[in-house]
C-alpha cells in the first residue's frame, strides 16, 4: 500500500491538499493521531474492495506528535508500504494575513498571538521539514497553483516507477524558492529588461524567448544545460526519488528564467516527461 502523510505549518493549505488527494481516488483521513495509524491502515488492506492509497493529515493538533509518527512511519515501510510525508509551508507574514481572514485562533496559542503559535509551530515542525519527501510552500500559490501541482504528482503515480518533475522560475531579489532541489542562476545572460521594446513584456512573449534563444552566449548556455539534467535525471530516478524540482532565477524573474524554464519545459515534453511549471515571480514589479 501508499501512504501519504500530509503535514506542515497550520495555515499552508492542508486542507485544500487533502481535497486534491480526495479527487484523485485517494482515501484520505483528517486529524488522526499518529499511534492509530496502523490500524486504520489493517482495516484499508483487509477492505472489500481493497484500498491502496491513504492519506493523512497530521499536524501540531494532536500535541506531542513527531516521536510517535516516526515510529509509525518506520513500522509501516519496514512491513513493505511505500511511505510519502508531503510538508506544506508559507511565510509568516502569510500566515499571519490567513489566520486574521479566517479570524480563526492559532492552534498552538488559541488564547495568545498568532505569531507567537506560528513560532511555536514552526520549532516544533523543523525536523519533520527536514525529513519530509516534498516541500511545497504555498506562500505566491492560490488555490489552484496548489491543486495543480499536486495534480501533477498523484495523478497515475505508482511507487518507484515515476518522479515527478517541476520547474519554476523566480527572482533573485524576492529569495530563493525554499523547495528547489537544483538551482540555476541565469543572470550572467543578456537582460532584456534593458531592451526597451522588451521590458514591458515577460518571458512568455515570444519576442522575448527569441531574444534569448537568438543570442549565441544564451543559447549555448541553455543546450548545456539540459544535456546536463538530461544526464542527471536517471539519477534521480534510479534512487527511486518522487520529486525533483528545479528552480531557474534572474535577477526580477519576469525574462530570462520564465524564457529559459518554458524551453526546458518543452525539452522535457519532447521526450515524453510530463513536467509542471510555476513562474513565481513573473508578476511581481
Amino acid at each position: 500500500m501508499e501512504f501519504i502523510i500530509v503535514t506542515g505549518m497550520s495555515g499552508a493549505g492542508k486542507s485544500q491538499a487533502i481535497k486534491t488527494l480526495e479527487d484523485l481516488g485517494v482515501f484520505c483521513v483528517d486529524n488522526l493521531p499518529a499511534s492509530l495509524i496502523p490500524t486504520v491502515a489493517d482495516l484499508c488492506a483487509h477492505s472489500a474492495p481493497r484500498i491502496d492509497r491513504v492519506a493523512f493529515v497530521i499536524d501540531v493538533r494532536e500535541g506531542e506528535f513527531r516521536g510517535p509518527l516516526q515510529d509509525v512511519l518506520t513500522s509501516l515501510r519496514q512491513r513493505g508500504h511505500a511511505i510519502r510525508v508531503i510538508f506544506l509551508e508559507a511565510d509568516d507574514q502569510v500566515l499571519l494575513r490567513r489566520f486574521s481572514e479566517s479570524r480563526r485562533p492559532h492552534p498552538l496559542a488559541p488564547q495568545g498571538s498568532i505569531l507567537q503559535g506560528i513560532s511555536l509551530e514552526r520549532q516544533q515542525m523543523a525536523q519533520l521539514k527536514t525529513e519530509a519527501d516534498m516541500v511545497l510552500d504555498t506562500s505566491d500559490l492560490i488555490i489552484h497553483d496548489l491543486r495543480r501541482l499536486l495534480v501533477s504528482a498523484f495523478r497515475d503515480y505508482r511507487p518507484g516507477t515515476k518522479t515527478t518533475i517541476t520547474l519554476v522560475s523566480f527572482g533573485y531579489r524576492y529569495g530563493l524558492p525554499p523547495d528547489a532541489d537544483l538551482i540555476f542562476d541565469l543572470r550572467c545572460l543578456p537582460n532584456p529588461h534593458f531592451q526597451e521594446e522588451l521590458r514591458s513584456l515577460t518571458g512568455l512573449d515570444p519576442e522575448v524567448a527569441k531574444f534569448l534563444l537568438e543570442d549565441p552566449k544564451a543559447r549555448s548556455y541553455l543546450e548545456q544545460l539540459w544535456e546536463f539534467l538530461r544526464f542527471v535525471f536517471p539519477y534521480y530516478l534510479h534512487e527511486g526519488r518522487a520529486y525533483l524540482t528545479i528552480a531557474l532565477g534572474c535577477t526580477g524573474g519576469r525574462h530570462r528564467s520564465v524564457s529559459a524554464t518554458e524551453y526546458l519545459v518543452g525539452q522535457f515534453q519532447a521526450g515524453g516527461q510530463e513536467v509542471g511549471v510555476r513562474h513565481r515571480d513573473i508578476d511581481k514589479e
